[in-house]
């Protein structure tokens, strides 16, 4: 217990001590860290915290902490046991935050030692938890073998949830849970335009009532309605996100392909979105990296003394409007959620190292 409380104490001070940089990281990464002047003394973890919400009490910069208390890659993959009850004390004087020995009492909540289901997450888990198991990026052709729905119950069109649909492909598989899905658009890299995956789209769950061929299947839950040919993959229990916010250990710099409100794709985001890259595991991109948004500058034509001259044309700068934490990563795509934007997030706006 005591190991378990030292790594505690010692994730969460990487968590917040190191996070204070502003937007003057932005213009010089080796900048010292900072603690907030705003920055409370002590600080009870409460449930529906983050380590997000956590570090911008004390510091709005996310990214930074692991290179500040040299924690190696694989530490950053599972950086805390933090627990709403606990209590984070800053001490000004070192810049520095630990925990304090015991933890607040939570009525009518209590956490039990040794329990790491009430751990709090990296960002908040409700909003990004339709997006662990879907929408899927696939390869071209990656749903040709996947079970496939050849017949439906009465022979309907379309069903719904509550409907049994048949299934050629499953064979005697023991899986009981299943996603259904629709092949859907290419995804296309906006700086090369090649395509580097489909967006499987996701219809709904199924349970496995008989398997064989073809099994049957009741469909538990339907976002539209589902249809022969439509697919089936194993649900598997959504993954959830420990990795801790930081920064990419190698430049990337991508652009937002698509943005997502819901399950829809709209023209431009707020926080709390998702937003598709087109980077990703091959591109050094990762589960937990933080990244800066930016805006091409626009280009405008200088004022003119000649009437009957135009002005010469003059680009103006990228600006730095926001951060996004990346949650799910593929290949060479990954999902995002705009975490803290001054502007509106839109399609093939820049995303680079913080």
């Amino acid at each position: 217990m005591y190991e378990q409380l030292r790594k505690s104490i010692t994730a969460l001070a990487f968590v917040v001590a190191g996070l204070a940089w502003g937007q003057a990281v932005a213009q010089d990464p080796k900048a010292p860290p900072a603690i907030s002047p705003n920055a409370p003394d002590r600080y009870v973890v409460v449930p529906g915290d983050t380590l997000w919400s956590i570090a911008e009490r004390f510091t709005n910069s996310p990214w930074r902490w692991p290179e500040l208390w040299g924690l190696n890659r694989d530490e950053i993959k599972n950086p805390h046991l933090i627990y709403p009850g606990n209590v984070i004390v800053l001490d000004r004087a070192t810049g520095r935050l630990s925990l304090a020995q015991g933890t607040v009492r939570l009525e009518p909540r209590v956490r039990v030692l040794g329990a790491t289901d009430n751990a709090i997450p990296s960002i908040p888990a409700s909003v990004i938890e339709p997006f662990l198991s879907q929408p899927l990026v696939i390869e071209p052709d990656g749903l040709d073998n996947a079970p496939t729905i050849v017949a439906t119950q009465e022979d309907r069109v379309f069903i719904g949830a509550g409907n049994r649909a048949y299934v050629r492909g499953m064979g005697e598989s023991k899986e009981s849970d299943w996603s259904v899905y629709r092949p859907g658009k290419a995804l296309v890299d906006p700086d090369t335009d090649r395509t580097i995956g489909y967006e499987a789209i996701y219809l709904g769950s199924a349970r496995l009532l008989r398997s064989g061929e073809p099994s049957t299947v009741q469909l538990t839950k339907v976002t539209q309605e589902v249809g022969r040919g439509d697919k089936l993959i194993p649900s598997g229990a959504p993954q959830a996100v420990d990795y801790a916010p930081h920064s990419p250990h190698v430049f990337i710099r991508g652009r937002v392909m698509s943005i997502y409100e819901g399950l829809s794709k709209v023209g431009e985001a707020g926080p709390n979105s998702i937003i598709t890259i087109n980077r990703g595991r091959a591109d050094g991109i990762e589960v937990g990296h933080v990244m800066a948004l930016y805006r091409y500058g626009a280009v405008v034509t200088e004022p003119s003394k000649d009437p009957y001259q135009p002005g010469q044309k003059i680009e103006l700068p990228e600006e730095r409007y926001g951060l996004v934490f990346v949650f799910r990563v593929f290949d060479r795509v990954s999902y995002a959620l705009v975490m803290k934007i001054t502007r509106p997030v839109h399609p093939l706006d820049v995303v680079q190292n913080p």
